[in-house]
């Protein structure tokens, strides 16, 4: 199977993404995930996020998630992660693709669709002409969007400020912000089946992760199961 990546998925690694709004547990559930494919005779795996992944890429995370930018309005901060994805995309994603490597990643441009165009009132065209142009043929090969209560998901955060971890630009957004946001996802989900899965997000830790693994193993069986048993399975 050629994945969305130019890739021969089953012979290598794949691109991974983990969308959802804010207290998900998308960093939780990418670390369990790394943890069983580096157990599986599979691709190695390389864990990132965005904005981030590399040096400049997570200088410009630092403005982004601080809220300096937020003055100048939506189209500023789109700009700002598409120069954070080019970054990511030529320093890390792509050599490690190149691999043959697994790539599980933090948010990538479908969070540009959801955060700056759904809930930032961007006009979806000018997202789809700049991720084309970004982006390119690098797209996610499976996107798992893990989808939850934006209350729920902003107590988590707010839990998490209150052992210490200050809440982010986003997080202090008022929650018609995160139902958009919600309804985003849900849409980008709905409208390309073929690539993203949506997870119930408000199960347990561990009904998250064997979810997750489910659909791994019926989208991506190489990753899980090694490349022989995928080519058996074929």
């Amino acid at each position: 199977m050629i994945g969305r990546s130019g890739k021969r998925v089953g012979q290598g690694g794949a691109f991974i993404t983990f969308e959802g709004g804010e207290g998900a547990g998308k960093s939780t559930q990418i670390a369990r995930l790394a943890a069983r494919l580096r157990g599986a005779p599979s691709a190695p795996v390389v864990t990132t996020r965005e904005p981030g992944g590399s040096a400049k890429a997570e200088a410009i995370r630092e403005a982004l998630l601080a809220g300096t930018v937020k003055r100048h309005g939506p189209f500023a901060e789109a700009l700002l992660f598409s120069a954070a994805r080019i970054d990511h995309l030529d320093t890390l994603i792509r050599p490690a693709l190149a691999r043959g490597e697994t790539v599980l990643c933090d948010r990538f441009s479908d969070s540009t669709r959801a955060y700056q165009g759904a809930a930032g009132g961007l006009d979806p065209a000018l997202l789809s002409t700049l991720e084309r142009v970004v982006v390119g043929d690098t797209k996610p090969d499976l996107t798992l969007i893990l989808d939850l209560d934006p209350a729920v998901g902003l107590a988590r955060a707010k839990a998490r400020a209150g052992e210490g971890e200050a809440a982010d630009r986003f997080e202090a957004e008022a929650l018609g912000f995160h139902t958009r946001l919600r309804q985003a996802f849900l849409a980008i989900a709905a409208a390309e089946p073929e690539r993203c899965v949506v997870i119930d997000a408000g199960l347990s830790l561990d009904a998250v992760e064997e979810a997750i693994a489910a659909v791994l193993a019926a989208r991506l069986p190489g990753l899980l199961s090694g490349p022989e048993a995928a080519d058996d399975a074929a």
